[in-house]
């Protein structure tokens, strides 16, 4: 399927490992050109050697640094000013008890998670609504629909994204720019080797895997992780010209774990 996305440059905040390598992967191979973000310049160098050995006409470039820093963004924007598509996928994650959650760890997930996405945002949607195109996706989460006990502060952050994912959909009521969120359900990108260490107890991945989804999200009915080019799968049509009547969603690939028929 041709999504039509060779024309356009698209940004992925958070995008050298994981769902946001997978994504940034997938639009280089539509033929969009694609900026890859990582904190360190080693960490974007080598995700833009993976996608060119894999693809070598891919047209990728890097911005080493933090998004969730406004010095970074304002660095970010000066050298690209405008883009088609942005994804808002940084974030972190970490299980903690709600007890031992202080305060200066809750306005460091909020500043990474949304206000990073926030901060972008505002900085590339005016470009896009004077065009009347472009794309917006954050990567929310299941965990911001069904909160997850071990870790509050991660799934209120996400909930917060799809706040800000509606409104500024709202935002752009009218014009060719869209706004959107994806939902992934519990994902095996490499983040989730450290969540696996803290909850699994020394248990072989297998098991860990098992037990995670019959105790912990026994409503899944993928039971099992899913795979970052799962999600990106679907993140790449919304940041399509085929998806221009896919606004303001909230856009679930949680392997069924929501347990709703809409």
């Amino acid at each position: 399927m041709n999504l039509h996305l060779s024309d356009k440059l698209a940004l992925v905040s958070g995008s050298t490992k994981g769902i946001g390598f997978a994504i940034a992967q997938g639009l280089a191979r539509e033929g969009a050109r694609v900026i890859l973000n990582g904190r360190s310049q080693a960490s974007v160098d080598d995700a833009l050697a993976r996608i060119r050995d894999g693809q070598a006409d891919a047209r990728v470039e890097g911005f080493a640094g933090d998004l969730s820093d406004p010095q970074q963004i304002a660095a970010l924007v000066e050298r690209y000013p405008a883009v088609d598509v942005l994804v808002n996928n940084l974030g972190i994650f970490d299980p903690k008890p709600f007890e031992e959650i202080a305060d200066e760890e809750w306005l460091r997930f909020l500043d990474v998670n949304l206000l990073s996405g926030v901060r972008l945002s505002r900085a590339y949607l005016p470009g896009m609504k004077q065009k009347n195109w472009g794309r917006v996706v954050f990567i929310s989460s299941e965990s911001g629909i069904q909160i997850p006990l071990e870790m509050i502060h991660y799934g209120v952050t996400k909930t917060a994204q799809l706040g800000l994912s509606r409104g500024l959909a709202e935002y752009c009521a009218g014009t060719g720019v869209t706004v959107n969120a994806v939902l992934p359900g519990p994902t095996a990108s490499e983040g989730v080797g450290d969540f696996v260490d803290k909850l699994s107890g020394g248990q072989p991945f297998e098991q860990f895997e098992a037990e995670f989804f019959r105790t912990a999200r026994p409503g899944s009915l993928l039971q099992r992780f899913a795979r970052p080019e799962e999600i990106a799968n679907l993140v790449l049509y919304v940041c399509s010209e085929l998806s221009s009547a896919t606004n303001g969603a909230a856009l679930r690939v949680d392997g069924g774990l929501v347990r709703t028929a809409f």
